[in-house]
């Protein structure tokens, strides 16, 4: 996942092989993630939403669809919702939130403690006190917004020249490896960077980069678990 290309990145400044300039945008896109609280390409995930009174999930990221709601409660049996029990809203439609909507109604006779006789959902769910909600689907941006492909570019070049170490850096640590313009090229890009959680951070390190992405910024929601 990378918010921006290797050729981006290198017309912003960032120097040295394909593979060092890719890890400069991992960690740029890292960065973005957490000041942001967005994901801008699409990811398949899980996340866990608190459950209003009246049924409304907000969601803390860009939903596109969701593939199973599922009740957290201390029970072990909670049946996974049907599709006909809730409904989704986006903020890809302008004036729209990213929410799961739970209708607080219906019944299946199937589930123990949701048949028609017993209350059906809205029964089973005051049992339960239900107070948040598992749900498993699509979140994110469909393309990489242009001036977020920019920020990371920058930023991605920003992170690079603080990381470069002096002269007398190199001086006390022979064994840092640098290329011939002092830059420090000793960087692993793992591949489970992904699932590695992403602290919220007031700031990406760059106040210009922070200007492109203000209006990117996910004010209302904290930080997912895992993502």
């Amino acid at each position: 996942m990378a918010y921006c290309s290797v050729d981006q990145a290198r017309d912003a400044g960032c120097t040295g092989t394909d593979a060092e300039v890719a890890a400069w945008i991992g960690a740029a896109t890292e960065r973005i993630t957490s000041y942001t609280q967005q994901q801008f390409e699409p990811m398949t995930m899980v996340v866990v939403a608190d459950v209003a009174p009246d049924g409304t999930c907000l969601l803390p990221r860009r939903v596109r669809t969701v593939t199973s709601v599922t009740p957290v409660v201390t029970t072990d049996d909670a049946p996974s919702l049907p599709s006909s029990a809730w409904r989704v809203t986006s903020s890809d439609v302008l004036g729209s939130v990213d929410a799961v909507l739970l209708r607080w109604g219906g019944y299946d006779d199937l589930i123990a403690g949701a048949e028609s006789y017993n209350g059906g959902y809205r029964g089973l769910f005051e049992r339960w006190g239900l107070e948040q909600a598992r749900i498993a689907g699509e979140f994110g941006y469909a393309e990489v917004p242009p001036l977020v492909a920019q920020a990371c570019a920058l930023l991605a070049a920003h992170i690079q020249a603080q990381a470069a170490p002096s002269d007398a850096d190199v001086a006390q640590n022979p064994g840092l490896d640098v290329d011939d313009e002092g830059n420090n090229v000793r960087i692993e890009d793992t591949d489970d960077e992904e699932t590695t959680p992403v602290s919220p951070s007031a700031s990406t390190g760059s106040t210009q980069v922070d200007a492109l992405l203000v209006g990117y910024l996910n004010r209302g929601h904290s930080l997912i678990g895992g993502v």
